[in-house]
């Protein structure tokens, strides 16, 4: 009951409800700061961009960031584990090569490959995306079960588990605060790197930078980028309230 008083009247102290307000705000009312814009850059004949409303940009370039992180974080964690297992240990170092070499290409190369392939759209994009954050999802969940201290490993199996239920039931909820560390890294690498999926056809908030930077329009860049960097916030603020909720549950369970 103590507690309450106080946590109520900090609310306002937490960045993350002020960085999704600013989000939606600017995207439901970027036409509203024309006067701004034409201020800033009185040599632009349109100084806001008018293709698409922003807040379909918003939507459409967080489908395409939740759909590629979600298939990089399920393949990730996959091979994570995979390779951690007593039969999948002679393939670590091959797994984590093939996922570093897919950092290594940039996603733009991808996109030029796979889009005369597979067509133009979101499609090539989500493969492109997918790839770009394996590395430290593989790197992350690896680390997280290799952290898990031996003594409770054998703990666990003095009780009778199995290799299957020492996995779920003791590894993966002490790796998770460290997963979880690792699929935040992949999907803010997502979150600006998608952005670039509108060159092969894709609706994101990418559109507006590049039509921008192709007609010079430095008002569109700018519009762009704004909203890109605070979805940005917005999603690592959110990871970083989950990750300090995971490690309070942790704690039980580690004793």
């Amino acid at each position: 009951m103590t507690g309450s008083p106080s946590t109520g009247s900090t609310w306002w102290r937490d960045p993350l409800p002020w960085s999704l307000a600013a989000l939606l705000l600017l995207s439901l009312g970027m036409g509203h700061l024309a006067p701004l814009f034409s201020a800033m850059f009185p040599a632009l004949d349109r100084p806001i961009y008018q293709q698409e409303s922003f807040i379909a940009l918003v939507l459409a370039h967080l489908q395409i960031v939740a759909v590629s992180s979600g298939a990089a974080a399920l393949i990730g964690v996959g091979l994570g584990i995979a390779v951690t297992r007593q039969a999948g240990r002679e393939f670590r170092p091959l797994v984590e090569t093939l996922v570093a070499m897919g950092q290594t290409f940039p996603p733009v190369a991808v996109l030029a490959v796979a889009a005369p392939l597979i067509g133009f759209g979101e499609l090539p994009a989500l493969i492109a995306l997918s790839l770009y954050g394996l590395l430290p999802i593989v790197r992350s969940t690896i680390a997280g079960i290799e952290y898990v201290p031996a003594a409770t490993q054998e703990a666990a199996t003095g009780l009778g588990m199995s290799a299957g239920q020492r996995l779920w039931q003791v590894e993966l909820p002490l790796a998770l605060p460290v997963i979880v560390t690792g699929i935040r890294t992949s999907t803010l690498i997502n979150v600006g790197t998608a952005a670039i999926a509108s060159t092969v056809g894709a609706k994101t908030l990418g559109s507006p930078i590049i039509v921008g930077l192709s007609g010079f329009n430095t008002a569109y860049v700018l519009q762009g980028a704004v909203l890109v960097g605070l979805l940005a916030i917005s999603i690592d603020l959110a990871f970083i309230r989950l990750g300090r909720r995971l490690e309070r549950w942790r704690l039980p369970a580690a004793r």
